[in-house]
């Protein structure tokens, strides 16, 4: 069988993504060049739930004594650039975020990543990518799946669960951006609007989501961690001045977050 060259695979797949006459023509600022990133898709493909991100890392923890307290935080980009060693010092905490993932590809990662590093507790934080479509369309109901085969997976083993709302999104970076409509240029040549987090993320998806996430942790003996409210405003959006883009907290969201999820896992290893 013949063999299609990647490259022209990938333009084929861009092309038909764009497929439609345009007014104007403005396309979005290609990275240099082509060949790496084809060659990025590819390793991207072939490693798709980055199941080699903490291979390495792995290994060599499992080399160590277990540690009693041991603490694994699996989840997105919000637990991969949380710096764990400075908010929680002397805590055996283990950071397995990995940015951009979904359930489905955490799930994947629960024995590598979680369950062969024998912790005493999981700290999940899931959902936002889901909602996003980060990995394609997912219904509620498979979302709510993954998140339970990762919490009946641990519990098998012996590991205690603290399930993680999703956090609040908001639009105050977008709203703050200079003016020139969004998607549009702004403040010069190359300088491109951000898009809207409550576009991406709808609100009251992220709702739903936790309101099932609290009842499924109540029922299933895991313990519910409520970052929603500790980063919520009166508009239900997150606080203002405590995410540079509406969905990633910086070091004052962080701050905020400590005491929730540290008094979830002490209430869970008790």
């Amino acid at each position: 069988m013949r063999r299609i060259p990647l490259a022209f695979l990938f333009l084929s797949l861009v092309a038909a993504a764009h497929a439609q006459l345009v007014d104007e023509f403005n396309p979005p600022r290609a990275n240099c060049c082509l060949a790496n990133t084809a060659k990025s898709l590819a390793d991207q493909l072939l490693d798709w739930n980055q199941l080699g991100r903490y291979h390495a890392a792995n290994q060599e923890l499992r080399r160590q004594p277990a540690d009693a307290k041991r603490v694994v935080f699996m989840g997105d980009s919000i637990t991969d650039g949380w710096r764990l060693n400075e908010h929680f010092p002397g805590k055996p905490y283990v950071n397995r975020g990995i940015s951009g993932q979904t359930t489905p590809q955490m799930l994947v990662r629960i024995y590598p990543d979680v369950i062969d590093l024998r912790p005493a507790a999981l700290v999940v934080l899931a959902g936002t990518n889901d909602v996003a479509h980060n990995t394609g369309p997912e219904t509620a109901e498979m979302v709510q799946e993954n998140v339970m085969a990762m919490t009946e997976l641990a519990q098998h083993h012996g590991i205690k669960v603290v399930l993680c709302s999703v956090t609040p999104i908001s639009d105050y970076p977008f709203l703050n951006q200079p003016a020139g409509g969004r998607g549009g240029q702004a403040g010069g040549r190359g300088m491109m609007m951000r898009p809207r987090q409550t576009d991406q993320r709808p609100p009251a998806d992220i709702l739903k989501l936790n309101a099932w996430m609290k009842d499924y942790a109540a029922k299933s003996g895991a313990i519910y961690a409520d970052y929603f409210t500790a980063l919520v405003d009166e508009k239900g959006w997150m606080k203002e001045g405590i995410s540079a883009d509406g969905l990633h907290p910086n070091a004052e969201g962080y701050k905020l977050m400590v005491p929730v999820v540290e008094a979830a896992i002490q209430k869970a290893l008790r």
